[in-house]
Protein backbone atom coordinates (compact mmCIF):
# COMPACT_ATOMS: atom_id res chain seq x y z
CA UNK A 1 0.00 0.00 0.00
CA UNK A 2 1.41 3.41 -0.96
CA UNK A 3 1.84 6.20 1.57
CA UNK A 4 -1.16 8.15 0.24
CA UNK A 5 -3.35 5.03 0.21
CA UNK A 6 -2.25 4.16 3.75
CA UNK A 7 -3.03 7.71 4.88
CA UNK A 8 -6.49 7.59 3.29
CA UNK A 9 -7.13 4.23 4.94
CA UNK A 10 -6.13 5.62 8.34
CA UNK A 11 -8.40 8.64 7.88
CA UNK A 12 -11.32 6.36 7.05
CA UNK A 13 -10.63 4.20 10.10
CA UNK A 14 -10.58 7.30 12.30
CA UNK A 15 -13.83 8.62 10.81
CA UNK A 16 -15.54 5.29 11.34
CA UNK A 17 -14.04 5.03 14.81
CA UNK A 18 -15.40 8.47 15.68
CA UNK A 19 -18.89 7.46 14.51
CA UNK A 20 -18.82 4.30 16.61
CA UNK A 21 -17.46 6.06 19.67
CA UNK A 22 -20.06 8.81 19.56
CA UNK A 23 -22.90 6.34 19.14
CA UNK A 24 -21.69 3.90 21.80
CA UNK A 25 -20.09 6.15 24.42
CA UNK A 26 -21.56 9.60 23.85
CA UNK A 27 -19.83 12.87 23.12
CA UNK A 28 -18.70 13.36 26.74
CA UNK A 29 -16.52 10.25 26.51
CA UNK A 30 -15.33 10.82 22.96
CA UNK A 31 -11.62 11.66 22.99
CA UNK A 32 -8.55 11.11 20.85
CA UNK A 33 -7.78 8.06 22.97
CA UNK A 34 -11.25 6.49 22.72
CA UNK A 35 -11.56 7.15 18.98
CA UNK A 36 -8.08 5.80 18.27
CA UNK A 37 -8.86 2.68 20.30
CA UNK A 38 -12.03 2.11 18.31
CA UNK A 39 -10.15 2.69 15.05
CA UNK A 40 -7.22 0.48 16.07
CA UNK A 41 -4.59 3.16 15.47
CA UNK A 42 -2.24 5.35 17.49
CA UNK A 43 -4.02 8.37 19.01
CA UNK A 44 -1.33 10.70 17.68
CA UNK A 45 -2.78 10.04 14.22
CA UNK A 46 -5.96 11.88 15.24
CA UNK A 47 -3.99 15.11 15.42
CA UNK A 48 -1.80 14.29 12.42
CA UNK A 49 -4.79 13.81 10.11
CA UNK A 50 -7.36 16.19 11.61
CA UNK A 51 -5.58 18.65 13.90
CA UNK A 52 -8.02 18.28 16.78
CA UNK A 53 -10.79 16.04 18.08
CA UNK A 54 -13.39 18.67 17.17
CA UNK A 55 -12.17 18.71 13.57
CA UNK A 56 -12.30 14.92 13.47
CA UNK A 57 -15.87 14.92 14.79
CA UNK A 58 -16.90 17.55 12.24
CA UNK A 59 -15.38 15.48 9.43
CA UNK A 60 -17.03 12.33 10.81
CA UNK A 61 -20.41 14.06 10.78
CA UNK A 62 -20.03 14.93 7.09
CA UNK A 63 -18.63 11.51 6.27
CA UNK A 64 -21.43 9.70 8.09
CA UNK A 65 -24.14 11.71 6.33
CA UNK A 66 -22.53 11.15 2.93
CA UNK A 67 -22.40 7.39 3.54
CA UNK A 68 -26.01 7.16 4.73
CA UNK A 69 -27.44 9.34 1.95
CA UNK A 70 -25.51 7.39 -0.70
CA UNK A 71 -26.86 4.14 0.76
CA UNK A 72 -30.49 5.28 0.46
CA UNK A 73 -30.35 7.45 -2.69
CA UNK A 74 -31.57 4.76 -5.08
CA UNK A 75 -34.48 3.89 -2.81
CA UNK A 76 -35.55 7.53 -2.57
CA UNK A 77 -35.34 7.82 -6.36
CA UNK A 78 -38.17 5.26 -6.70
CA UNK A 79 -40.62 7.23 -4.53
CA UNK A 80 -43.57 8.60 -6.54
CA UNK A 81 -46.12 9.74 -3.90
CA UNK A 82 -46.16 11.38 -0.48
CA UNK A 83 -47.48 8.13 1.00
CA UNK A 84 -44.50 6.26 -0.45
CA UNK A 85 -42.16 8.93 0.90
CA UNK A 86 -43.56 8.48 4.40
CA UNK A 87 -43.34 4.68 4.12
CA UNK A 88 -39.76 4.99 2.93
CA UNK A 89 -39.03 7.41 5.76
CA UNK A 90 -40.36 4.98 8.36
CA UNK A 91 -38.25 2.16 6.92
CA UNK A 92 -35.14 4.36 6.89
CA UNK A 93 -35.92 5.43 10.44
CA UNK A 94 -35.97 1.83 11.65
CA UNK A 95 -32.79 0.98 9.77
CA UNK A 96 -30.95 4.07 11.00
CA UNK A 97 -31.97 3.44 14.60
CA UNK A 98 -30.97 -0.23 14.46
CA UNK A 99 -27.59 0.72 13.00
CA UNK A 100 -26.83 3.22 15.77
CA UNK A 101 -26.99 6.22 13.45
CA UNK A 102 -29.80 7.88 15.40
CA UNK A 103 -27.69 7.67 18.54
CA UNK A 104 -24.81 9.29 16.66
CA UNK A 105 -27.09 12.07 15.40
CA UNK A 106 -28.35 12.75 18.91
CA UNK A 107 -24.80 13.11 20.17
CA UNK A 108 -23.60 15.50 17.46
CA UNK A 109 -26.71 17.64 17.85
CA UNK A 110 -26.07 17.80 21.58
CA UNK A 111 -22.39 18.56 21.03
CA UNK A 112 -23.13 21.32 18.54
CA UNK A 113 -24.97 23.24 21.26
CA UNK A 114 -21.76 23.72 23.26
CA UNK A 115 -19.05 23.22 20.62
CA UNK A 116 -19.74 25.75 17.85
CA UNK A 117 -17.25 24.16 15.45
CA UNK A 118 -19.52 21.12 15.20
CA UNK A 119 -22.56 23.14 14.16
CA UNK A 120 -21.61 23.82 10.49
CA UNK A 121 -20.69 20.18 9.87
CA UNK A 122 -23.87 18.96 11.54
CA UNK A 123 -25.95 21.35 9.44
CA UNK A 124 -24.10 20.30 6.30
CA UNK A 125 -24.86 16.66 7.06
CA UNK A 126 -28.55 17.41 7.48
CA UNK A 127 -28.46 19.46 4.26
CA UNK A 128 -27.40 16.34 2.35
CA UNK A 129 -30.60 14.64 3.47
CA UNK A 130 -32.63 17.77 2.71
CA UNK A 131 -31.27 17.93 -0.84
CA UNK A 132 -32.34 14.34 -1.53
CA UNK A 133 -35.79 14.89 -0.07
CA UNK A 134 -36.17 18.09 -2.08
CA UNK A 135 -35.59 16.11 -5.29
CA UNK A 136 -38.32 13.67 -4.29
CA UNK A 137 -40.80 16.39 -3.35
CA UNK A 138 -40.16 18.38 -6.53
CA UNK A 139 -40.85 15.25 -8.56
CA UNK A 140 -43.97 14.02 -6.78
CA UNK A 141 -45.61 17.44 -6.35
CA UNK A 142 -45.14 18.47 -9.99
CA UNK A 143 -48.57 17.19 -11.04
CA UNK A 144 -50.33 17.66 -7.72
CA UNK A 145 -52.74 20.52 -6.94
CA UNK A 146 -50.47 21.21 -3.98
CA UNK A 147 -47.37 21.64 -6.12
CA UNK A 148 -48.21 25.15 -7.25
CA UNK A 149 -48.56 26.34 -3.65
CA UNK A 150 -45.73 24.45 -1.98
CA UNK A 151 -42.08 25.43 -1.67
CA UNK A 152 -40.11 22.16 -2.10
CA UNK A 153 -37.01 23.63 -0.45
CA UNK A 154 -38.82 24.78 2.67
CA UNK A 155 -40.94 21.63 2.80
CA UNK A 156 -37.84 19.45 2.46
CA UNK A 157 -36.29 21.21 5.45
CA UNK A 158 -39.50 20.75 7.40
CA UNK A 159 -39.51 17.03 6.57
CA UNK A 160 -35.85 16.64 7.57
CA UNK A 161 -36.40 18.53 10.82
CA UNK A 162 -39.53 16.53 11.59
CA UNK A 163 -37.85 13.19 11.08
CA UNK A 164 -34.83 14.19 13.13
CA UNK A 165 -37.14 15.27 15.91
CA UNK A 166 -39.18 12.06 15.72
CA UNK A 167 -36.04 9.92 15.72
CA UNK A 168 -34.89 11.58 18.94
CA UNK A 169 -38.40 11.74 20.41
CA UNK A 170 -38.93 8.01 19.97
CA UNK A 171 -36.06 7.35 22.36
CA UNK A 172 -38.03 8.86 25.25
CA UNK A 173 -41.64 8.34 24.13
CA UNK A 174 -42.12 5.56 21.56
CA UNK A 175 -45.91 5.76 21.78
CA UNK A 176 -45.87 9.52 21.17
CA UNK A 177 -43.60 9.12 18.17
CA UNK A 178 -45.89 6.42 16.81
CA UNK A 179 -48.85 8.74 17.17
CA UNK A 180 -46.97 11.47 15.29
CA UNK A 181 -46.18 9.07 12.44
CA UNK A 182 -49.85 8.07 12.32
CA UNK A 183 -50.87 11.75 12.01
CA UNK A 184 -48.43 12.18 9.12
CA UNK A 185 -49.96 9.15 7.43
CA UNK A 186 -53.38 10.80 7.66
CA UNK A 187 -52.02 13.91 5.96
CA UNK A 188 -50.47 11.87 3.15
CA UNK A 189 -53.81 10.10 2.64
CA UNK A 190 -55.48 13.50 2.27
CA UNK A 191 -52.86 14.53 -0.28
CA UNK A 192 -53.50 11.26 -2.11
CA UNK A 193 -57.21 12.06 -2.32
CA UNK A 194 -56.39 15.44 -3.88
CA UNK A 195 -54.15 13.76 -6.44
CA UNK A 196 -56.99 11.42 -7.46
CA UNK A 197 -59.45 14.24 -8.16
CA UNK A 198 -60.67 14.77 -11.71
CA UNK A 199 -59.72 17.83 -13.81
CA UNK A 200 -62.76 19.92 -12.78
CA UNK A 201 -62.26 19.23 -9.08
CA UNK A 202 -58.53 19.95 -9.37
CA UNK A 203 -59.25 23.33 -10.95
CA UNK A 204 -61.68 24.11 -8.12
CA UNK A 205 -59.05 23.20 -5.52
CA UNK A 206 -56.41 25.32 -7.24
CA UNK A 207 -58.84 28.25 -7.47
CA UNK A 208 -59.65 28.02 -3.77
CA UNK A 209 -55.97 27.76 -2.82
CA UNK A 210 -55.14 30.81 -4.94
CA UNK A 211 -57.90 32.79 -3.24
CA UNK A 212 -56.63 31.67 0.16
CA UNK A 213 -53.11 32.72 -0.81
CA UNK A 214 -54.26 36.19 -1.82
CA UNK A 215 -56.05 36.72 1.46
Amino acid sequence: MTGSAAGADTRTKLLQGALRTLAEQGIAKTSARSVAASAGVNQALVFYHFGSVDELLAAACRYGAEQRVARHRDRLATVTTLAELLKCGRELHEEERAGGHVAFLAQVLAGAQTQPRLAPATAAGLDLWTAEIEKVLTRILADSPLGEFTDPVGLARAVTGSFVGLELYEGVDPAGAGSAFAALEQLTELAGVLDELGPVARRAVRHRLRRTGRT
